[in-house]
């Protein structure tokens, strides 16, 4: 199942929830587990809406009645001037720490005091995990909350210099936010995909004015959470993608770009708050076919003044490090020199570790990449039992066709436990496989 997110509008949390929730079967099942969660004071609702002639859901969330919405025309001096959906969730305008400039408590923080005259308190960064851990929640769903918030964390702690530590979380905002947070996992979870696929993403252009005064669009936090991802600006005034979306899209995207040639068995709209001369949304696409096609970074480089035994310990490292493969071509340079071509496949999301790993630990003072598509089978493994122990079986199907063959590592490990040859246990493996099949 493939998942790909049309971000021609930014994203931001609630508008990724929107999006996710229309492609559920039953979206109720969705928010009564929200609710059961118990977040303090938060309240979550699905509100159908209409922007530029297409329907879509708006998530709703209110804290303690207060949904963190603000008018469109409050004065330049007020410290939020923009909606939830295009305001920095749980960043600038949310976020405060100790920075030796007043906003230790030694003088109120424009968040320290809300727009009913009532002081917020805020979160620390420990007291958001805590929250998300105490939840009554899968435990990979928690892990993907907790790697978001860490994201953002990280983000906001480089824009303002401090420990991930010293920031602090405005109480609305943050409550509002780990909702936005836990409740896109929580979808995620329920949806199932096997490939998270993205635009490009809209950042929008101009500024915005937070409590900290006129920021840049993409803000700073938004900009360091992008970073490596394939952005853009355009004509659109305003904040486009929030730290929240973006860390969320960070996270659970694995490629970036033009959507693949997909059969799409439904579509999702989550709808933002502002109005633009375009449908405020970002798009969902689910394709419950399995795609064979898979993209890959292909790096290569020339070596002609390495040993065999650095090209191997080269070799091992990138494997190690998490590449598909590694292998060398022998191949001949100038002067007619006999060399290797070293060549690196791995997830497009991984090609600047590698290209960093290769450069190191190569003799090679340059690296070239290409992004290729591959057609792959669907893998599964099971296990037979043989004379010599439990050996799992590799299977791959597609394009009509089955293969199966044992664990090289299983066959390896049973024969040097059993001192027999190799070929002894590959044998029994194979008798099992065609008993399985007998039967």
């Amino acid at each position: 199942m493939t998942l790909y997110l049309e971000c021609t509008m930014g994203a931001s949390g609630d508008m990724l929830m929107g999006a996710l929730y229309e492609l559920l079967p039953d979206g109720s099942l969705f928010l009564e587990r929200m609710r059961a969660l118990g977040l303090p004071g938060v309240e979550i609702t699905a509100e159908r809406t209409v922007k530029c002639g297409v329907a879509g859901t708006k998530m709703r969330i209110k804290v303690d009645g207060e949904e963190e919405t603000y008018p469109e025309d409050a004065p330049l001096d007020h410290p939020h001037t923009h909606t939830h959906d295009q305001a920095v969730e749980t960043g600038h305008d949310h976020i405060t720490h100790q920075d030796g400039h007043g906003h230790d408590g030694a003088r109120p923080h424009p968040h320290d005091q809300a727009h009913d005259g009532k002081a917020h308190r805020h979160y620390s960064y420990k007291e958001v995990a805590d929250i998300i851990t105490g939840l009554d929640l899968a435990e990979n769903v928690k892990a993907d909350a907790l790697a978001v918030y860490r994201i953002l964390g990280q983000a906001e702690a480089e824009v303002h210099g401090v420990s991930p530590d010293d920031i602090a979380f405005h109480e609305v905002g943050s409550m509002d936010a780990i909702a936005d947070i836990v409740g896109c996992c929580l979808l995620f979870h329920m949806l199932g995909p096997d490939k998270v696929e993205a635009s490009a993403v809209h950042v929008g252009s101009g500024f915005v004015r937070c409590a900290h005064g006129l920021l840049p669009v993409p803000t700073p936090a938004t900009a360091r959470i992008l970073q490596g991802v394939p952005i853009y600006g355009g004509r659109i005034q305003g904040e486009l993608c929030t730290p929240t979306g973006a860390a969320l899209l960070k996270h659970f995207v694995r490629r970036f770009g033009e959507m693949a040639p997909m059969a799409v068995s439904k579509i999702g709209y989550g709808m933002g708050t502002k109005d633009f001369e375009a449908p405020n949304c970002v798009q969902a696409f689910l394709s419950d076919r399995t795609d064979p096609r898979d993209t890959v970074a292909e790096i290569t480089c020339n070596l002609d003044d390495m040993t065999s035994e650095a090209i191997g310990f080269a070799t091992q490292l990138l494997l190690d490090a998490g590449a598909l493969d590694v292998f060398t071509t022998p191949v001949y340079m100038k002067k007619n020199r006999p060399s290797v071509l070293l060549t690196c496949l791995c997830r497009p999301d991984d090609r600047h570790e590698m290209t960093r790993l290769m450069l190191t630990h190569t003799t090679t003072l340059g690296v070239r990449y290409r992004n290729v598509l591959r057609d792959v089978m669907e893998v599964s493994t099971h296990t037979v039992e043989t004379a010599y122990g439990k050996i799992r079986i590799k299977t791959g199907r597609g394009h009509g066709i089955k293969k199966r063959k044992p664990e090289y590592e299983d066959v390896k490990a049973a024969a040097e436990a059993h001192n027999v040859p190799f070929n002894h246990v590959w044998l029994a493996a194979i008798t099992a496989m065609a008993a399985e099949d007998a039967d």
